[in-house]
C-alpha cells in the first residue's frame, strides 16, 4: 500500500479497540529472559518489524525460541548469563581471542533502536566477537555516546563505515570496570541498556546517570522490570547500583589431596543465580493506545482501549492525563480506561512540557491543531534525532494541512496556532509515529492522504486496519 486515504469519522458514539503489546516492554523482556536461567513464556508480545528484528538476533545467537504470533507468545530458554553457541569470557577474566571465536555471529538489528542499544551492551558485557549492522535509517541514528562509554570500559568497537554509527564490530573479553556513567540527553536507551546488562559483570556495576532525562519514564520501566525478573539494584538520586547476577560455586581442584592442599586449591566459579519467571505478561502498548484516545477530543467520541489501566508502568499514560486537562474525563472500566470527550467537543490549547512522554508529541500536535486557542509544546529537542527529525516533520506537515506551526526555544519546542485546515498528502519520512499521528487529522478534515503508510509496521503493523474498522462503522 503506497497511500492511505483517511475516511472522516462521522458515525458512532463509542469505540473500543485492541492494540498490540508494548514495544518497550517486549524488547526489554526478550533481553532479560535471554539473560536469566530457564524457560520464560512472554504473553501479549508485540510482533512488528522491531520485535522480529530482536527475535532474529536472538535466534542467530543460538537461543531456543518457540514463537507463536497468532497467540502473541514467545517462549525463550534463557542462557543463564551466557550466549548459547558462543564461548563467552568468564566475568572478570581475560581469555584468548582464539577461545572466544568459536563462531562469529553477524546480527542485523534493522530499524529497532531498542535492539540496537540493548544488544550492543549485552554482547559487550558477555564477551566475544560480533558483527552488528542495521537498516539505513538506523545507521543515521546516534550510537556514538554508547560506543564511547563502552570503549572507555575496555571494549574494542570498530565502526566499519562512519565512526559512532552502525555497522561495527565488537570485540570484548568481558568488562572489568565497576563504575560507568551514561548521558540521557540523546537517548535514555543507552542507560537502560547498561542497567539491564550490568548483572553479567562479576561485581555488578555502579552507573551514574547524567543529562536531562535521568528520571525519565523509560528508565523507570527498565528498573521496574529488573525487579520483576529478580535482578537486584538500588537507586539513590542519579546513581544506580546494579547487583551481579552471579554467585560463587566452590569446587575442589584436587579432591584426593589432604585438607590443607584442598583449601589452597579451592576454586570459586561464578554461577548464574537468577531464574526466569515461568510467565511474563506484557502490557498493551500505551504509545499505540494514545492514537485512539486522541480521537476523543478530535472527533468528540468516547474511546476505550482494552487492557489499559492507570497502574500502567508506561510513561505515555501521561497523555491521558493531558487529555483530562483539555476537558476530557476518564473511567477505569475493567476492560480498559474509557476516555470521554470534552463537553460540546470544544477544548482549549495548552502550554506543556512533554520531555517525559515525547513519543506522543506528534499526536499532541495534531490534537492541538483542532483546539480553540494556540498551544506550545516544550523540551522536545531530542526528537530531532529519532526515526526522523520529528520536530521538523511536525512543522512541515501541520503547515501543509494549513495549520500554522513554528519551532520555538532554539528548536527545542513548537508553537501551534490553529487555522482552518484542508486536505493534503502527508509525507511520513519513513517514520511510523508520523504516519499514525497525522492520520488522525483526516478523521476531521476531508482529503488527507498518508504516503508510505506501511512504515507503521515498525510497531503497529495493522494500525490502518484498526482505523478502517472505526471509520467504516
Amino acid at each position: 500500500m503506497d497511500k492511505y486515504s483517511v475516511r472522516p469519522l462521522r458515525n458512532g458514539k463509542k469505540f473500543t479497540v485492541t492494540v498490540p503489546g508494548s514495544k518497550s516492554i517486549t524488547n526489554r523482556a526478550l533481553l532479560l529472559a535471554a539473560m536469566c536461567r530457564g524457560k520464560c513464556t512472554l504473553t501479549g508480545v508485540l510482533f512488528s518489524d522491531d520485535s522480529r528484528a530482536f527475535l532474529s538476533c536472538l535466534n542467530t545467537l543460538g537461543y531456543r525460541l518457540d514463537i507463536n504470533e497468532e497467540a502473541k507468545t514467545v517462549t525463550i530458554e534463557g542462557g543463564a548469563g551466557t550466549i548459547p553457541g558462543i564461548l563467552p569470557a568468564i566475568p572478570g577474566e581475560n581469555v584468548s581471542r582464539e577461545d572466544t571465536e568459536r563462531r562469529i555471529p553477524s546480527l542485523n538489528v534493522g530499524s529497532a533502536g531498542t535492539a540496537a542499544r540493548f544488544l550492543t551492551v549485552f554482547l559487550a558485557f558477555a564477551g566475544g566477537e560480533y558483527h552488528l549492522d542495521s537498516s539505513k535509517q538506523m545507521r543515521k541514528r546516534p550510537m556514538e555516546p554508547l560506543i564511547s562509554d563502552l570503549r572507555r570500559a575496555g571494549v574494542e568497537i570498530t565502526c566499519t563505515e562512519e565512526d559512532g554509527h552502525f555497522p561495527f564490530i565488537i570485540r570484548s573479553s568481558g568488562v572489568n570496570v565497576s563504575e560507568m556513567s551514561s548521558n540521557t540527553d540523546v537517548s535514555s536507551q543507552f542507560a537502560s541498556a547498561i542497567i539491564m546488562a550490568a548483572p553479567l559483570l562479576k561485581n555488578g556495576l555502579t552507573l551514574k546517570l547524567e543529562g536531562s532525562r535521568t528520571t525519565g519514564s523509560y528508565i523507570g520501566i527498565t528498573l521496574n522490570m529488573m525487579s520483576q525478573f529478580g535482578l537486584g539494584y538500588t537507586r539513590k538520586g542519579n546513581t544506580v547500583e546494579i547487583l551481579t547476577g552471579y554467585g560463587q560455586n566452590h569446587t575442589q581442584a584436587d579432591p584426593i589431596c589432604g585438607n590443607d592442599v584442598q583449601d589452597q586449591n579451592t576454586v570459586h566459579t561464578p554461577v548464574w543465580q537468577i531464574n526466569n519467571p515461568s510467565v511474563y505478561d506484557i502490557e498493551p502498548d500505551m504509545s499505540a493506545a494514545c492514537y485512539f484516545y486522541a480521537m476523543a477530543p478530535i472527533c468528540g467520541r468516547i474511546m476505550q482501549v482494552r487492557g489499559v489501566h492507570p497502574y500502567s508502568m508506561q510513561g505515555d499514560f501521561q497523555f491521558i492525563r493531558t487529555m483530562e486537562k483539555l476537558g476530557c474525563s476518564t473511567e477505569d472500566d475493567p476492560d480498559g480506561v474509557i476516555l470521554n470527550p470534552p463537553v460540546n467537543g470544544i477544548y482549549p490549547g495548552i502550554d506543556i512540557n512533554m520531555k517525559d512522554y515525547s513519543d506522543q508529541t506528534m499526536t499532541m500536535a495534531v490534537v492541538a491543531a483542532f483546539a480553540s486557542s494556540p498551544s506550545a509544546i516544550h523540551d522536545i529537542g531530542h526528537i530531532r534525532f529519532q526515526e526522523s527529525d520529528r520536530l521538523n516533520a511536525i512543522t512541515n506537515e501541520l503547515n501543509r494541512l494549513g495549520c500554522e506551526c513554528t519551532a520555538i526555544d532554539g528548536n527545542t519546542g513548537i508553537h501551534i496556532k490553529p487555522q482552518s485546515m484542508h486536505g493534503a498528502e502527508i509525507e511520513t519520512y519513513d517514520d511510523h509515529r508520523i504516519a499514525m499521528a497525522f492520520a488522525l487529522a483526516g478523521l476531521r478534515v476531508q482529503g488527507v492522504t498518508i504516503l508510505n503508510p506501511m512504515c507503521c509496521r515498525k510497531t503497529f503493523e495493522d494500525y490502518f486496519d484498526v482505523l478502517d474498522s472505526i471509520t467504516v462503522q
